[in-house]
């Protein structure tokens, strides 16, 4: 998972297909406490889309003859040559920054999409390292080629990095506090106890003699954590801070015009329930974009905070004072040139070509994080910064189209024979 987190696609991708609580009774819990008044008010207006004319996939492979749940497993077909596909601009430039941030992982990571060695990215990343970032496209067609996974049918959505009112200490309109990891909250590894749990976690604390479930989110904003957990920071919205949970990382405006930046910091190990769904099966909103539930739960704020207390699990922060915000690679993401996507079918640090029904997203991105809505071929989500812009592009974005990869050059014909040699009944190479 990334570090970032998962994003606003959590909120119209998995917030929209995630577990669906029960009705909410009255004062759910207590009586819930009407949301704090806002210190500003940023825009919840998602930007109105750009159009554009997506380039027909290629056909699709043939069954796979190498099973997997992987790219390999999904199939792999050759695709035009990068010249003939890559737009200039500045959109490849950020890209080629990205990529040369990447490459230092590229080169000794283990790729889970079986496509690529970590050799295979040596000739690209050393000409990186000194390409200029004018002449980006000239770099992206001369070591790479492009590759269809599956059927190359795209979704793309988008995240950003919440910038929201804060400040360090306590005061009046910065009600809502923002705590660090508290002391007592414990990971448990199961696997050290028994050999069928190897790879499964919970998270929990003691009790006297029995460890139990962390406190939820309706305790945690009743003030369970007062004195268990020190306050990093104060928000002055609960719906804002809300949503920058979800998305695990963000900014605080502070009342002297300062930023504080802060990241995840952990969690209380209570499932994730995406609030959307809940709200549309319950006819409370008909689309299911941020800026759609965002405006329900101001206008109801009783039943607002109710809805919020059904997602159980609740995000804990620390002050990031170096590069960032970091993604699933433990590098810095680049806006409007990373993507997040699911590394079993996209190499991470891996260029992916988009070609969607609306413009914005459209051009070369690099795999740079992960989230958890995030799984399947040709699924991505859209990195878009911080600010206004942002908020609004990513907000609502939800484009279709396809995908290509852009693999080193000579990968797909290596992919090919392995595909080859396992179904002629000989043994494969190692990818």
């Amino acid at each position: 998972m990334s570090l970032l987190r998962s994003g606003v696609a959590l909120l119209i991708a998995a917030a929209l297909s995630g577990c669906a609580g029960s009705i909410v009774p009255p004062g759910f819990g207590g009586t819930a406490r009407p949301i704090p008044g806002r210190v500003s008010k940023p825009s919840e207006t998602a930007a109105r889309p750009k159009p554009a004319t997506p380039r027909p996939t290629l056909p699709s492979p043939v069954t796979p003859v190498v099973a997997g749940d992987n790219a390999l497993g999904a199939g792999l077909v050759a695709g035009p040559p990068v010249g003939d596909l890559m737009p200039s601009g500045e959109r490849s430039r950020l890209a080629l920054q990205a990529f040369r941030i990447s490459c230092p992982s590229l080169l000794r990571r283990s790729d889970q999409s079986g496509l690529t060695r970590g050799a295979d990215w040596q000739q690209a990343c050393s000409a990186a390292s000194s390409w200029p970032d004018t002449t980006a496209t000239e770099f992206f067609s001369r070591y790479f080629e492009t590759a269809q996974v599956g059927d190359g049918k795209a979704f793309a959505t988008g995240y950003f990095e919440p910038e929201i009112a804060g400040s360090r200490t306590r005061r009046a309109g910065y009600e809502v506090p923002i705590y660090t990891r508290p002391a007592d909250l414990i990971d448990v590894d199961l696997g050290l106890f028994s050999d069928a749990l190897k790879g499964k976690t919970i998270r929990g604390k003691v009790n006297g003699a029995k460890f139990v479930p962390f406190d939820d989110r309706s305790q945690i904003v009743a003030g369970s954590l007062t004195g268990r957990a020190p306050e990093i920071a104060w928000a002055a919205d609960a719906v804002e801070f809300f949503f920058l949970q979800v998305q695990g990382s963000g900014r605080l405006r502070l009342p002297d015009g300062g930023v504080m930046r802060i990241g995840y910091d952990g969690q209380n190990g209570r499932d994730y329930t995406g609030i959307g769904k809940l709200m549309k099966d319950r006819g409370l909103i008909q689309a299911g974009s941020m800026q759609d539930i965002m405006a329900y739960l101001r206008a109801h704020p009783v039943e607002g905070t109710a809805i919020m207390n059904e997602n159980k699990s609740f995000v804990f922060f620390r002050e990031l004072t170096g590069a960032g915000p970091l993604g699933a690679l433990g590098l810095p993401v680049t806006p409007e040139a990373t993507v997040a996507a699911d590394p079993k079918y996209i190499p991470l640090g891996a260029p992916i070509l988009l070609s969607m029904d609306r413009a914005e997203p459209n051009g070369i991105w690099i795999a740079q994080d992960t989230g958890g809505a995030i799984k399947g071929a040709n699924r991505v989500d859209t990195f878009w910064g911080a600010g206004e812009r942002a908020r609004a592009i990513a907000g609502g974005m939800a484009a279709r189209g396809s995908a290509l990869l852009l693999l080193p050059i000579g990968t797909v014909a290596r992919v090919s024979a392995l595909i080859n040699a396992n179904g002629n009944g000989r043994t494969p190479p190692l990818p």
